[in-house]
């Protein structure tokens, strides 16, 4: 079975309410879906969320990689090879490792279509059975959040992730508003987006916040600031997250050599996709560092791909893939029993693809061949 046809859709998923973080506000999501034809005629599908303040890759760029470079390098290989595939795409291009996520999600399906199981299978087979989702407030007022947060509990959720960041007083009012309407049962997860800038700010802000009783804190330091994230962790109790810090590898070697983290977020999108995701858990689980795998907000196809991940290892602990409850429209039908997340067991990624959907939210698009 060989790769013979990829067609890239560069799309824009329309957002319900716009998606507002510290450095950025999206009014939709751009992303990039390929659809992967073998010669034996199976098809998979593969998602990239690229972001240019964590990855360096654009829409733009991400759409011009994959169709210049990445795809006619990987025709007439087979999509079962990830070693050898993720190998090929190294040495034709650095680092974008959210084209890269693309194709390796892609082949994934194809591989799970193939062999006529669930794309957890394929990486350690099922460990979890559902898991609780967190419901994302983006950056608002303390009272808009602390309503948002509200409602969402009598929708039955009990986790929220608060996107913070702006400055270190305002972002403790709106913690507490939060708080104070939720109840102390409900658990808060702080994520700053490296918006404090530095250890100093932080830990000013975690003493003002001590008696909020949060999870954990998330990125509040600059992405290569590892020092900065030692400094936080030796002189704080509060659980400390890694998110734009851990790229690959070579950054979770540090992570782990330096202690910077009790916890580490692990993107698709940030390493280059399931296989690459599957060799930092294994490095996290040998340090003994809690995992969560995270979201750039993707669709169905590249959220499915992540929950795969995450169902699959004892050392994941938290999901945050909620892209497919932010859009009014989506091109797959990953399916969310809220507030919790229960995969099936079809083959590949379990995700039926409505094409129609991608050719109404399409922008461009192009076809590589063998």
């Amino acid at each position: 079975m060989k790769i013979q046809k990829i067609d890239i859709f560069a799309i824009h998923l329309p957002l319900i309410e716009p998606f507002i973080i510290s450095y950025a506000t999206y009014d939709t999501m751009p992303s990039i879906i390929l659809k992967v034809t073998t010669d034996t005629g199976i098809v998979g599908y593969g998602e990239a969320v690229p972001d240019e303040h964590v990855t360096g890759e654009t829409w733009e760029s991400t759409y011009e990689v994959l169709k210049n470079h990445l795809a006619p390098a990987v025709i007439r290989e087979s999509p079962m090879a990830f070693e050898k595939l993720h190998d090929k795409m190294n040495t034709i291009v650095k680092d974008v490792p959210a084209a890269k996520a693309a194709i390796d999600i892609a082949c994934f399906d194809i591989a799970g279509k193939a062999l006529g199981v669930p794309v957890y299978q394929l990486v350690g087979g099922r460990y979890h059975e559902k898991f609780p989702i967190t419901h994302v407030l983006s950056i608002g007022t303390p009272e808009a959040m602390a309503e948002e947060a509200a409602k969402r509990v009598e929708m039955g959720y009990r986790s929220f992730k608060m996107k913070v960041g702006t400055e270190v007083t305002r972002d403790v009012a709106r913690i507490k508003a939060v708080r104070e309407r939720v109840g102390e049962d409900i658990a808060i997860r702080v994520d700053v987006n490296q918006g404090w800038g530095n250890a100093a700010t932080t830990l000013q802000g975690l003493r003002v916040m001590k008696d909020l009783n949060i999870d954990w804190l998330e990125q509040p330091v600059n992405s290569e600031d590892i020092d900065g994230m030692v400094e936080i962790k030796s002189k704080s109790d509060v659980t400390l997250m890694i998110d734009e810090g851990l790229r690959g590898v070579r950054e979770m070697r540090e992570i782990i050599t330096k202690r910077a983290a009790d916890k580490v977020n692990i993107k698709l999108m940030k390493c280059g996709g399931i296989y690459p995701a599957m060799k930092l858990a294994v490095m996290a689980e040998m340090a003994g560092m809690e995992c969560q795998v995270g979201s750039m907000v993707e669709s169905s196809v590249g959220s499915a791909a992540g929950f795969h991940v995450a169902f699959s290892k004892k050392i994941m602990t938290s999901v945050e893939l909620t892209g497919p409850l932010k859009f009014s429209k989506d091109v797959g039908n990953l399916h969310y029993d809220v507030p919790f997340i229960c995969l099936n067991e079809q083959p590949g990624l379990g995700v039926d693809v409505d094409e129609a959907v991608i050719q109404e939210l399409c922008k461009f698009s192009a076809v590589v061949t063998a």
